[in-house]
């Protein structure tokens, strides 16, 4: 009999989480807390409405073409299929000496139309100091590669796919250009090594906005013996 499994692959969003060096922490509150809500509703019936504020680069998130250009697609314009139900493939980066991930990671893989994970285990260091410095990333030869290859979603583990030392962001530029859309801090992606999977990665639908956070996870098949 066949079965499902899912691998949850997001870091969890609390009151105060940096996810990003520099950008603000979300603010999670009570808009209505459940005893404001008892002057509405009869004894026994009480309400919590949470409010929430936030950048958009929050926690485990997509990003989509309008993030890196005026003229990219937004949120609102993705199609489900280029998020949802992807055939997935997972890049184990062994050597955890390695920051600088390049082309030759990718070579003589069957990559074309798939999400392509990177993992480099960096995810261990989530919510430290330690997760912002010295990050592993992608090359530009890297992302010019898997665009060529026509791969359709690229995520990692890691606090951004591009090398954050300097001001540029050529593996934006490049796969947002291409519209492939990229995953940043995505978590757990050892338990999907050697796994045949299906990629979900859906974020609300905002239009004008071109990061949003998402809970992505993995959805695994296998035969259970009767």
């Amino acid at each position: 009999m066949q079965r499902k499994t899912y691998i949850d692959l997001s870091h969890t969003i609390e009151d105060g989480l940096i996810t990003y060096k520099g950008l603000p922490a979300p603010i999670i509150c009570d808009y209505l807390s459940r005893e404001e809500s008892k002057q509405y509703y009869e004894e026994g019936t009480e309400f919590q409405i949470g409010k929430i504020e936030m950048v958009s680069n929050t926690g485990t998130y997509v990003d989509v073409p309008f993030h890196r250009f005026a003229d990219g697609k937004d949120l609102s314009q993705i199609s489900i299929n280029k998020m949802a139900g992807l055939d997935g493939i997972v890049i184990q980066i062994e050597d955890r000496s390695i920051k600088e991930i390049d082309e030759d990671v990718f070579y003589n893989l069957d990559i074309e139309g798939k999400a392509v994970l990177i993992q480099t285990g960096w995810d261990k260091y989530w919510n430290t100091d330690q997760y912002f410095e010295n990050h592993p990333y992608l090359t530009e030869e890297a992302a010019k590669y898997l665009s060529n290859r026509k791969v359709a979603l690229v995520g990692i583990d890691s606090v951004n796919i591009d090398d954050t030392s300097g001001k540029s962001r050529p593996v934006h530029t490049t796969l947002l250009g291409s519209e492939i859309l990229i995953v940043e801090h995505l978590c757990n992606l050892n338990e999907l090594v050697n796994k045949n999977f299906q990629f979900f990665a859906v974020p609300s639908k905002f239009k004008g906005v071109g990061t949003f956070p998402v809970r992505a996870f993995a959805e695994i098949m296998y035969e259970e013996e009767l």
